[in-house]
């Protein structure tokens, strides 16, 4: 017993171990939580993650390092149908890893390290339409057919560059309709006729391939199911090596591509005579290819027929002592059909009249990035050369005078589209030849700084982008779109010079705005690209582009492309969304309100300071703060008068006739202070009332409902308040002429409403008898 739990407790130490072990070397991709589409390339990855769903269809992992597919790694892969392994190191996949994977219709196993391809990995792969395996290890595709049951596959991509060997019968079983068929098969050796015959149909296939006997065989088996054949890393160095592609002269092949391919004057002969006789071959075409030779042949070329074909398309040929070749007129039987022909970057530098003559039915012709300069170039467009011409491309050549290309093409009665962009005219003349017919002119990056009249008014679309332009002012009444984008221009283009225009694209210029007038003037307008400028979002402009019916139809790549560069609160920011303040957006009537306002407040303060006598108020107050600044008076200083009176003019009757002169006939005389009578004359009436408060021993005050309303005696009392009850002395003498409400009396006189609270009022008596004790009281008050 002890020894059988001695032995379970190992085995769960062993089980925990490997399932810790698994559980660390698992990974995750990030990318693959919530989306279809996972891309785990590049992620330095072991192992397939962990975390697949069912709701996966895409799947990338490649560029990785994983070297084996189990059988559970996929199991939720049911769902996908991209797989993407190429590029890892998997050198073994467990048979039944893609059992579950039946809607997969893309798989690329390229570039990895499989030795042996197993017919059980794509058996259940009922759906798949694109299977990539080149670049493995393998030697052969297996002893039984890989693809019998991929009955959808329509591209297939095999091979490799190094142990690639052998191509036998069975390879193709099952496979009877391919889109495409890559096979890259440098090393290939062996190749057992009728392997391909089982294809019944392969519209574009590619063969990389160096042997020239294996290529033969493999030509053969597709002379009746290859549309097009592009033949690729392959040298003919002999007319024995070219005899050998003679299975092309019976092939329906409609295209013959090759691609980084070297021919030789001894092979060009028997090549050419060969395509001839390819009575559905069409199209031609050469990508960097090597010709070795100057086409001085030993033998010229003899073509027996007529060519069929009418597409040539030659790029990137290299011809190393091209400036030697030069015959050229054994070809004269392969051109005459040809209506299309694209020889770029290959140095051309001329094409000698008597070929040009020979192309009776071209209508296309493109020669750029070649080396054609002015003079050459009339040579080989002489009269009678290309008569049916329609289109022509010479941009990036060594042209450079406008004056003369015109004229050197002027015969061209069908010419229609010229393209001599991106030459090195500079300036451009007053006026030129040009084909009567040309509707299309593309002159963009020519270095041009102004468009002049030998602009031909035939055209319907005129291409200057990429020039020196400060303005655009040429009629062209028949221009429907204008391209004049990476200039200098500062506005739109003028309407009536272009009434037709349709499109106008005027991106990347120095354009800051245009008006709604501007817009609105070309009345045809569909597309207009003006992004790219520095555009000064005035109100103006955010106010007509904003709110514009139909214009987010019309302006191409709106909103994205038009970014304000000033003003800078909205710098940086797109037009569609820019707002300004109401103040940026009415400046003038901003100003002149605020102009206005301060106008009508300092008016009002005015008023107001006049009725509220503010100045006075000001004055008294600092009136108020020097009096407080001097000191004070002794107690036993002789004063100038015994009284200083404030009273309202309406009650001067009163004061002047009765109290006057009770009290100054009095024994003894009292002397008083009267404001009519002893103010000083020119002298500022607050200082007098100061002056004659602080010169009088007394100050008496005749209330009545007219001393309220006094604006004078209030501003005696202001005046007086500092005085009267600041100093804390007992120098006010209150008469009431007539009972008043204490209400009355101003609230900021909160000390004299005090005292009237405190002291006894010295009364006026209508009663006549009483009006001795009257008076007898007030001398008595004057003496104290």
């Amino acid at each position: 017993m002890p020894n059988q739990l001695w032995k379970g407790w190992i085995i769960y130490l062993v089980i925990t171990a490997n399932l810790s072990e698994e559980k660390a070397t698992t990974q995750a991709c990030p990318s693959c939580d919530g989306s279809p589409f996972c891309d785990c390339s590049s992620m330095n990855l072991s192992t397939i993650p962990s975390g697949l769903t069912t709701d996966i269809t895409g799947l990338n992992l490649s560029c990785n390092s994983i070297k084996y597919i189990r059988e559970t790694d996929l199991l939720l892969g049911v769902n996908l149908r991209m797989l993407l392994l190429q590029s890892n190191q998997i050198w073994t996949i467990d048979k039944e890893s893609f059992i579950f994977l039946r809607k997969l219709e893309h798989l690329d196993l390229s570039n990895n390290k499989l030795t042996h391809l197993s017919p059980i990995w794509f058996r259940p792969l009922f759906s798949l339409q694109h299977l990539n395996i080149q670049g493995n290890l393998y030697t052969t595709l297996g002893e039984n057919p890989l693809f019998s049951n991929l009955k959808n596959l329509r591209y297939l991509c095999l091979g490799n560059n190094h142990s690639f060997s052998a191509i036998r019968k069975q390879d193709f079983d099952g496979i009877t309709v391919l889109e495409q068929l890559e096979i890259d098969g440098q090393r290939l050796k062996q190749y057992e006729s009728g392997s391909l015959t089982t294809v019944n149909s392969i519209n574009h296939i590619i063969i990389n391939i160096n042997d020239v006997q294996v290529l033969s065989g493999m030509l053969e088996d597709l002379t009746n199911s290859a549309i097009c054949v592009e033949l690729r890393q392959i040298a003919f160095n002999t007319a024995s090596e070219s005899s050998l592609l003679e299975p092309m002269s019976r092939s329906v092949m409609e295209k013959l591509m090759f691609k980084n391919v070297l021919f030789t004057d001894a092979s060009t002969d028997k090549i050419l005579n060969i395509l001839v006789y390819a009575e559905q071959l069409l199209e031609l075409e050469l990508d960097n290819c090597v010709l070795q030779g100057t086409g001085h042949w030993q033998d010229p070329i003899k073509i027996k027929r007529k060519s069929p074909m009418e597409v040539v398309t030659i790029r990137r040929l290299t011809i190393e002592k091209f400036y030697l070749f030069s015959d050229l007129s054994s070809l004269k039987n392969l051109i005459g059909n040809i209506t299309k022909i694209t020889v770029v970057n290959t140095n051309v530098f001329l094409v000698p009249c008597s070929i040009s003559r020979h192309f009776v039915s071209l209508l296309y012709l493109d020669l750029s990035e070649n080396l054609l300069a002015d003079p050459n170039l009339g040579h080989s467009s002489c009269e009678g050369a290309w008569p049916l011409l329609q289109t022509f491309n010479l941009s990036q050549n060594s042209l450079g005078d406008l004056e003369m290309t015109g004229r050197s093409l002027s015969h061209l009665k069908h010419l229609t589209h010229l393209d001599i962009s991106q030459n090195n005219f500079g300036e451009i003349p007053e006026s030129c030849q040009w084909p009567e017919n040309l509707k299309y002119l593309n002159i963009s990056g020519t270095q041009i700084p102004k468009v002049t009249t030998c602009i031909p008014q035939t055209l319907e679309v005129l291409d200057v982008s990429s020039n020196n332009l400060n303005d655009f002012r040429l009629k062209l009444p028949h221009l429907k779109e204008l391209y004049i984008a990476k200039n200098k221009l500062k506005t739109l283009p003028d309407a009536p010079f272009i009434p037709n225009i349709v499109a106008l694209r005027i991106s990347r210029n120095k354009l800051t705005s245009f008006s709604k007038e501007e817009f609105g003037s070309f009345r045809k307008m569909e597309t207009l690209d003006a992004g790219d400028n520095n555009f000064i979002c005035s109100c103006e402009f955010l106010s007509f582009i904003q709110y514009q019916e139909g214009i987010a139809n019309v302006l191409a790549n709106w909103p994205e492309n038009y970014i304000c560069d000033s003003p800078s609160s909205v710098r940086g920011q797109q037009v569609k969304a820019a707002r300004l303040s109401l103040f940026e957006c009415h400046r003038t009537l901003a100003v002149s309100l605020i102009c206005i306002l301060v106008i009508l407040v300092n008016l009002l303060i005015v008023i107001l300071g006049y009725k509220l006598h503010v100045i006075w108020y000001m004055k008294m107050t600092w009136a108020w703060l020097q009096a407080k600044r001097k000191p004070k008076r002794a107690y036993n200083q002789d004063f100038c008068y015994d009284a200083f009176v404030s009273y309202s003019e309406r009650d001067s009757e009163w004061v002047e006739n009765l109290m006057v002169q009770e009290l100054e006939n009095a024994i003894p005389p009292f002397k008083l202070c009267l404001h009519k009578r002893d103010f000083v004359p020119g002298k500022w009436i607050i200082d007098n009332i100061i002056d004659s408060i602080e010169k009088s021993h007394k100050t008496l005050f005749v209330l009545s409902e007219h001393f309220v309303q006094s604006e004078w005696c209030k501003y005696e009392l202001e005046f007086s308040h500092f005085r009267l009850f600041d100093e804390n002395n007992d120098s006010a003498i209150l008469i009431l002429l007539e009972p008043i409400q204490e209400q009355t009396i101003p609230k900021r006189f909160c000390k004299l409403r005090k005292i009237m609270n405190t002291k006894t009022y010295l009364e006026w008596p209508l009663d006549e008898n009483q009006q001795l004790i009257f008076w007898f009281n007030l001398k008595t008050a004057l003496k104290c």
